[in-house]
């Protein structure tokens, strides 16, 4: 499950410009970083495990709705999530879904931000210039963890990564997010895709 819903992980950093810090961001400084999220779109590239890479792009509109389409050849693949759920299509009938509180995605897509007080915030560190912050589950490691990589000057999260439970490692790359205020709410629409895809 989390390989496949690792695409949908990577908005958990996902904002516009912020102004730089000289050591790690605070949890309040991303907090209100992640807050300026609206509409956008971005590039992402997923480097997998087996070292295989799979290219797409993704759309976000808070609070509560992002959707990733991935290029071919796994242009079949889809991942969804408004209305307190996220679905992930494989071009294979009824596509799966998951209570959207049961991922750390359900943190940043929420109305109100505040790491601090969210209990998946497990760990807060630096390396090599970069601000790493840590997402977890407590009560479910089964659902594995993510660790989100912010750059600063500017800031912005240039990468995740998700480590299921069996250990399988999964690296997302993210461009520059580009503000979209033309995104329509169908694009979000878990149950016009089922419909589109009957």
């Amino acid at each position: 499950m989390m390989k496949r819903l690792a695409p949908a992980l990577i908005a958990l950093g996902l904002a516009t410009a912020a102004p730089a810090a000289a050591d790690r961001l605070t949890l309040p400084a991303v907090s209100q970083y992640l807050e300026t999220i609206g509409a956008a779109e971005a590039n992402f590239t997923q480097i997998n495990s087996d070292g295989s890479r799979m290219t797409g792009r993704l759309f976000i509109k808070r609070p509560g709705r992002i959707r990733f389409e991935y290029d071919a050849p796994q242009e079949d693949t889809l991942v969804m999530a408004s209305g307190g759920q996220i679905a992930v299509f494989d071009g294979r009938g009824t596509p799966e879904q998951y209570p959207l509180r049961r991922t750390p995605l359900g943190i940043i897509l929420d109305r109100d931000i505040d790491l601090t007080r969210e209990r998946m915030v497990t760990g807060h560190g630096e390396q090599d210039g970069r601000t790493i912050v840590q997402a977890q589950d407590p009560d479910h490691p089964e659902y594995g963890r993510i660790y989100l990589y912010f750059e600063t000057n500017p800031t912005r999260l240039a990468e995740c990564m998700i480590i299921s439970e069996s250990g399988e490692q999964t690296r997302t790359l993210l461009s520059d997010l580009a503000p979209r205020d033309d995104l329509s709410e169908r694009l979000f629409s878990i149950q016009n895709e089922i419909s589109a895809q009957k």
